[in-house]
């Protein structure tokens, strides 16, 4: 059968083309060598070369063979967007170790919990006060052994290196250290001569990816190192015009989440590109540094060039070096989209996936009609279909609508620890991404809804029933419902819905501070309504349907009031 895209492919782009199966780890260490002298990461004016930051990978390598690490070994990265982090991530994968990911934002029992369920041995952090406290209690009571901290003064250019402990001291951990850490340096105090490990980039598992997938439960995607290399590919061949060794791409997103790891760091760096590297998204930072250092790539969530459309300054500044930009983790909504291009003079194009795609499975043409709603057509040498939500093995026409089925090298092997899961996840070789959606005869595909639960805080997971645990925790809470509500910066907030125990009382402030040390930032509540009854379904559950109708409704009338 032929696919539908094909009628209407970028002309320039071969979706038959040669996808390479090779070592996630040779998207740093190829270019390292061809690219020696360009520059490799900006972070915060401190520059480094591919050449020193393959010294540093190699290092960190031998590092961590020296520390026990073997092929398999689980190594957690629990860090902001750094060089550490750069460095650590490809180290480890050079050291032949699995990298898993883990949020700045978590609290500590999902760290525990991820720690547990993963069997991470190594986590390396740094010295901060927000991050360092919830790894230490982790180490010996968890299949956690070692932690290697790293400090921000030793990445950072001078004079900020000498002012940051003086400028930033109440942000640093200054209480008891355990005595199995590893400092970043002593690390790296090596000859820089790893061991080699053989890696079967089919099989072998690059990175662990927590996600909830389609039920809310998190689950460790095994994401291979043929997987992400592929997908790093893709993206790269999606970009037409790319020049290999000159682009400048703005890592602001977090590279613990799997579109800005596969976007923004892997596809940056196999084009020899250089990232200018910024802990978080800070939108006046952002701005200056666009105007400044002129990235010509700007990958971003739909919250960030929102973001941009609301700044006064955006006017004021020279964002002409920016070629294009991508939009991923979350909808992009139409409004956002057309004035950011109005503004800026910059294509914004919306790309697909999901996590245990590596992510991106589907993107709007850079150079081609982008269709209105559209998530676009799917990559090089991936196969979309839309199958019966009930039959997932029967492939359904264009304009029916039905299950968004993705097939191709960027799949990921299954779920860790989860055959049931995975075989649930996985039918007839295709993954099921549990949304629903149409695709036309032109082969673009159209995302009609989510039908999980999960709920878009600015591109970052927050899954209901992760918040309802925390909030059920409480004594004076019965009943407990949360949904997200539409949120004009954020897209969406987290609202819940108590029903307080007879004869107790619980008020907001109250409950919020109950729930900050058990859930991340992201996933607090904004709002906490109290309600004498909560909605349930004929057979008794909970329902959340409408709830939600109400917050759109009260949404869209608020909206209609301001004009």
């Amino acid at each position: 059968m032929a696919h539908a895209w094909l009628t209407k492919y970028p002309p320039n782009i071969r979706w038959d083309a040669d996808i390479p199966c090779r070592p996630l780890y040779e998207v740093l260490t190829e270019p390292a060598k061809r690219f020696a002298s360009n520059p490799c990461l900006d972070f915060l004016g401190r520059r480094f070369t591919y050449a020193q930051v393959g010294e540093m990978v190699e290092r960190a390598a031998k590092g961590f063979q020296r520390l026990g690490v073997r092929k398999g070994t689980r190594v957690g990265l629990f860090l902001p967007n750094s060089p550490h982090s750069v460095v650590a991530y490809f180290g480890a994968l050079r050291a032949g170790a699995t990298v898993v990911n883990y949020s700045p934002l978590y609290a500590e029992p999902q760290l525990r919990a991820q720690v547990e369920g993963s069997g991470t041995e190594i986590m390396v952090t740094l010295d901060l006060a927000v991050l360092y406290p919830k790894v230490l209690g982790l180490v010996g009571t968890t299949p956690l052994r070692r932690l290697v901290v790293g400090n921000l003064p030793e990445v950072l250019p001078f004079p900020k290196s000498l002012l940051y402990p003086l400028a930033k001291r109440r942000d640093l951990y200054r209480g008891r250290r355990h005595p199995a850490d590893v400092t970043w340096a002593s690390l790296l105090d090596n000859d820089g001569k790893p061991d080699p490990v053989a890696v079967d980039p089919k099989t072998d598992v690059a990175v662990l990816q927590y996600t909830g997938g389609t039920t809310g439960t998190p689950k460790g995607a095994m994401l291979t190192h043929a997987n992400l290399f592929a997908n790093a590919h893709q993206a790269m061949l999606w970009l037409e015009g790319v020049q290999w060794g000159q682009e400048k791409l703005l890592g602001a997103l977090p590279f613990f989440h799997v579109f800005a790891m596969t976007v923004c760091m892997n596809l940056a760096l196999y084009i020899g590109g250089e990232i200018i590297l910024h802990p978080r998204f800070v939108l006046d930072d952002v701005l200056r540094d666009i105007h400044k250092k002129r990235p010509t790539l700007v990958p971003g969530v739909p919250t960030m060039f929102a973001a941009i459309n609301g700044s006064p300054k955006v006017r004021d500044l020279d964002l002409t070096s920016v070629k294009f930009c991508i939009s991923g983790g979350a909808p992009l909504p139409l409004e956002v989209k057309h004035r950011f291009e109005r503004l800026t003079g910059c294509k914004l194009v919306e790309g697909y996936g999901l996590t245990e795609a590596a992510p991106v499975a589907t993107c709007n043409p850079l150079y081609g009609v982008n269709k209105a709603g559209s998530i676009g057509q799917p990559l090089p040498g991936t196969t979309v279909v839309i199958t019966d939500r009930d039959d997932p093995v029967r492939v359904l026409q264009p304009g029916e609508r039905g299950e968004i089925c993705i097939q191709g090298p960027q799949v990921m092997a299954g779920y860790w620890n989860r055959p049931q899961e995975t075989a649930a996840q996985i039918v007839n070789g295709r993954l099921r991404t549990g949304d629903i959606g149409t695709m036309d005869e032109e082969g673009y595909i159209f995302l009609i809804d989510r039908i999980k639960d999960l709920i878009l805080v600015g591109g970052f997971n927050v899954y209901p029933r992760n918040v309802e645990e925390a909030i059920y925790e409480h004594p004076a809470v019965a009943e407990v419902t949360v949904v997200g509500v539409p949120d004009e910066r954020l897209g969406q907030s987290v609202k819940a819905f108590v029903r307080v125990k007879d004869g107790m009382k619980l008020v907001e402030d109250e409950l919020t501070a109950f729930l900050r040390a058990r859930i991340g930032k992201h996933e607090l509540p904004r709002e906490i309504e109290f309600r004498a009854q909560l909605p349930k379904t004929m057979v008794g559950k909970l329902s959340k349907k409408e709830l939600v109708e109400e917050e759109v409704a009260k949404f869209q009338a608020a909206r209609a009031a301001a004009g």
